[in-house]
């Protein structure tokens, strides 16, 4: 029985981690689904809800103030959630006629983002979190893809920045990102990427939903945007830049938080898992949204079992010297967090990713027992300053 427990776990991994994502890249050469594009001014709204961001609102409106998209096609609703430190007072002071503020009792993401959808007046809502930075040509790269009529939905391309003193998972955390950059523009160009990333993306306003509460808001109106019949396409030249949390715990925290809301947020959009639906999609929610987020169970079980073979055979010895080496790294990569050898992929790639198991289960169990996650304070300090316009990868 115990081999039973080790090939299924080994299984349920390599599914995962490898067959699923060479699925992904194949599909986008063997069945290439291209859409249209073209330079198109569509009238714009750009959603930012804000909660105690004074440190950062003035340098996202000045980030905005520069987009070299049409100023009479472009409004900006800034929704503060309850703010108590001045937010509120740099938008109104900040002088920018086509952007207005909305100043709310606390209420949570959810409900600002349903507020600021309300007063917004384009054809196309871009919604965007307060402390990211966008590129200058972000928006027009965003709603180019807009001019095919199946295209309901584009995720921007998140990108991020070394924020200066940062341990390992932070390292891991922009290797990794990286890496899912890769399979975002395998999705979107068989089909859909799985969804967007808070940061930066846009949908057409017709599709807004109410966003209910405790699930991701980005997730949410990505899977709103496959239900409708939609297709949700990533741009990579739409640029948003970020700072990557400062330590473990900051980012340990936003992970839990991120998976139990995300998981939430699937079951409440169940028909997007039927792939008589929603096709190929639904094996991409599924694999990447759900299944992985459960992988840490059979890593637990793959090692456990590993350990208890070791004398049947030298693939199991062999697998339980694997797991053993690449755990020690990750503890290195943790012990040695705030040094340059801790913060290289060697080592941040292995810390990273115990981080984020150890979330998954966190958050698995969040789950189980109805924990949500409706209203929390902002926890990442980002660290952008001066004249912001970074040289941006255009991948």
């Amino acid at each position: 029985m115990t081999r039973v427990f080790f090939w299924a776990a080994a299984a349920s991994l390599t599914y995962s981690y490898f067959l699923f994502p060479a699925m992904v890249f194949m599909r986008a050469v063997l069945r290439p689904r291209p859409h249209q594009q073209a330079n198109i001014t569509p009238s714009v709204t750009v959603v930012i809800a804000a909660r105690n961001e004074v440190r950062h609102i003035g340098r996202k409106l000045e980030s905005l103030r520069r987009q070299d998209y049409p100023t009479e096609q472009l409004q900006i609703v800034i929704v503060s959630d309850g703010s108590d430190d001045g937010t509120s007072a740099v938008v109104e002071n900040f002088g920018m006629q086509n952007a207005r503020v909305l100043d709310l009792p606390r209420v949570g993401k959810a409900e600002a983002l349903r507020a600021g959808a309300a007063v917004a007046i384009g054809e196309i809502i871009v919604f965007s979190d307060a402390n990211s930075i966008c590129a200058s040509d972000a928006i027009s790269w965003l709603v180019r893809s807009f001019q095919d009529p199946a295209v309901g939905g584009v995720a921007g391309n998140q990108v991020y920045l070394s924020g200066g003193e940062e341990d390992a998972t932070a390292s891991g955390e922009r290797s990794y990102w990286d890496l899912d950059r890769a399979l975002k523009l395998a999705q979107s160009r068989a089909g859909n990427v799985i969804s967007a990333t808070g940061a930066l993306y846009a949908i057409r306003r017709q599709l807004f939903r109410p966003i209910p509460p405790g699930v991701t808001d980005d997730m949410f109106l990505s899977l709103s945007v496959i239900d409708a019949g939609y297709r949700l396409v990533f741009e990579p030249a739409a640029l948003v830049y970020e700072t990557v949390a400062p330590s473990r715990s900051v980012e340990y925290g936003r992970k839990v938080r991120i998976m139990t809301r995300g998981l939430r947020c699937v079951a409440t959009v169940p028909r997007v898992l039927d792939p008589r639906r929603s096709g190929f999609y639904a094996v991409q929610l599924f694999s990447h949204k759900v299944l992985r987020r459960l992988m840490a169970v059979p890593l637990l079980v793959l090692g456990l079992t590993s350990l208890r073979l070791t004398s049947r055979g030298p693939v199991y010895r062999l697998s339980a010297t694997i797991q053993l080496a690449f755990y020690l790294m990750a503890v290195l990569g943790l012990g040695l967090s705030r040094r340059r050898a801790g913060r290289t992929p060697f080592f941040a790639l292995p810390a990273y990713f115990c981080l984020v198991q150890a979330a998954s289960l966190h958050a698995t169990w969040n789950l189980l027992r109805g924990r949500l996650y409706d209203r929390w304070e902002p926890a990442r300090d980002q660290a952008l300053s001066g004249a912001f316009q970074p040289s941006g990868e255009r991948t």
